[in-house]
């Protein structure tokens, strides 16, 4: 079974910039994609797990969402980085903000529920247990545990503030790392020593 690296988006790959309106506002953080194209040229997968609840909060239609993962993918391949797959939850429940209806529901595949990543397991042959999960917010360290995988919080985004316990809730990540571009260095050292031999 094949292993995978799971990222956040917003504060994990690109600077936290609130909801995006407006393609400008999207900029990777410094060193993402060579990051990203170290996992691609290690074998892992790498994988986009994202909360995007601006359509259930009226903010945009769900088409923006994957537009500005267009503009992701466009970003990532000029400097020959890509994702294996991208996923995202734009539900948001009503006691959340939640205020379209299609949209604002509870549901299992907002973090940190754990539907995307056995959606992605199932589709790409994944094992979990031997996984990652990386992103700047309790709900990233804790969907990591929710689904068997290892947890890496990092210091961009809001990580800081998490670790401060300033946003979110106290959570008990695997490894903290400065940046994504540090998270990759960890796994790459983590990884299992049969499956590092077959990638070198």
């Amino acid at each position: 079974m094949k292993l995978a690296v799971f990222l956040d988006r917003d504060g994990t790959i690109n600077e936290e910039a609130g909801y995006i309106r407006d393609l400008n506002d999207f900029r990777l953080i410094s060193g993402a994609a060579s990051a990203i194209r170290r996992l691609n040229r290690a074998g892992l997968l790498a994988i986009l797990v994202t909360n995007q609840s601006g359509p259930a909060r009226g903010y945009y239609p769900e088409s923006w969402v994957r537009r500005v993962l267009d503009r992701l993918t466009e970003l990532l391949l000029a400097q020959d980085a890509h994702l294996d797959d991208m996923l995202y939850c734009p539900h948001l429940p009503p006691k959340a903000g939640g205020k379209v209806t299609g949209y604002a529901i509870t549901c299992e595949c907002r973090k940190p529920g754990t539907l995307l990543l056995r959606e992605a397991a199932a589709r790409h042959g994944i094992d979990l247990a031997r996984s990652y999960v990386v992103g700047d917010k309790a709900t990233d360290v804790e969907l990591g545990r929710n689904a068997g995988c290892r947890a890496i919080l990092l210091e961009t985004g809001y990580g800081k503030e998490v670790l401060a316990g300033r946003y979110q809730w106290p959570v008990q990540a695997d490894h903290v790392a400065l940046d994504l571009a540090a998270a990759v260095d960890w796994i790459l050292a983590d990884l299992p020593t049969s499956f590092a031999t077959t990638v070198t």
